[in-house]
């Protein structure tokens, strides 16, 4: 079993640019208005379907992973391609204590590869303390929550 992503893109040759740099490989299919990766780790079936209105927006996309170590690696990755944005090591959010790291594809759909630490306790609602929220160009530190 794998998750299937598609997401509509104002530009497929720039995302598959990009998505190529993520997953470290090309994509399965490609035409002008299409695309598919077949990614084995982690396994995901992701597509780019060209779309000339709105483009898919979420929260955010996220790949957990279960060590710092495969943390370290994909930090060293997003770096050598030049696409990591910012480095949270150790923060409490989403009520669990993680190491995360960000990016945002030329969509501005934002991505986050981390892993949890622990879990802690639940305490007040997420929508309230605005935690797990990706950091928007020019917009201040979201803050912590569940600490």
């Amino acid at each position: 079993m794998r998750p299937h992503i598609s997401l509509d893109v104002r530009d497929v040759a720039k995302s598959v640019a990009f998505y190529e740099k993520v997953f470290g490989m090309k994509p399965q299919k490609q035409v002008d208005d299409y695309a598919k990766f077949d990614v084995k780790a982690p396994a995901l079936n992701f597509s780019l379907v060209s779309s000339t209105q709105d483009v898919s927006a979420v929260n955010h996309l996220g790949i957990e992973v279960d060590t710092i170590e495969e943390i370290a690696a994909w930090k060293v990755h997003l770096q050598h391609e030049g696409i990591l944005e910012r480095v949270e090591d150790n923060i409490a959010c989403c009520f669990a204590r993680q190491d995360k790291l960000w990016f945002t594809d030329p969509d501005g759909n934002a991505w986050e590869i981390f892993t949890v630490r622990e879990q802690l306790a639940v305490i007040g609602r997420l929508s309230q303390t605005g935690c797990c929220l990706p950091k928007k160009a020019g917009a201040p530190e979201p803050p912590t929550c569940g600490a």
